[in-house]
């Protein structure tokens, strides 16, 4: 359903976690109903590395937790159907996840490495496919998906 392109410029992730990023980006497709055959690329990376993406492309200068580049919004939304009618795969976008930034999250929060690794995954995967969360109804609406998505994968909150 979702060809999965990982870059782990540092290899600061195990191949576990690595797997778990495909398996919850699969479920993710399933849990919204993403027809199209599509593709994903997601890169982890450093602080520094982030920073640089985030002063470039959004004009703020520090470091994130995620970065995420929709490559078929020409229009401002999300298009299913796009290049369907030529056969070729729906290129979502790219996702940019800092490591540190996951570590530090998930002690802060008291949850596992790979909760917060999947939060992140699904939270950029839902930027992709055009979820946002710049007023409060968004951010309920998109916190709430990401959430269902995360408790249907087993990484809820309580279960990680």
């Amino acid at each position: 359903m979702i060809d999965v392109e990982l870059n782990d410029e540092g290899q600061l992730l195990s191949s576990e976690q690595l797997q778990l990023v495909k398996d919850v980006l699969n479920h993710a497709a399933k849990e919204v109903s993403l027809l199209q055959q599509s593709e994903v690329s997601v890169t982890f990376t450093t602080e520094e590395d982030i920073h640089e993406l985030n002063r470039e492309h959004r004009g703020i200068d520090r470091p994130t937790d995620v970065l995420s580049f929709a490559l078929n919004d020409e229009t401002g939304e999300f298009d299913p159907t796009f290049h369907e009618d030529l056969g070729l795969p729906n290129l979502l976008g790219d996702i940019v996840i800092s490591v540190p930034h996951v570590e530090r999250q998930a002690a802060d929060y008291g949850h596992s490495f790979e909760r917060e690794l999947a939060f992140l995954v699904v939270h950029g995967f839902l930027h992709l496919l055009g979820y946002d969360h710049m007023n409060k109804e968004e951010e309920k609406q998109m916190f709430t998906k990401q959430e269902e998505i995360l408790q249907s994968y087993g990484l809820g909150r309580s279960e990680s």
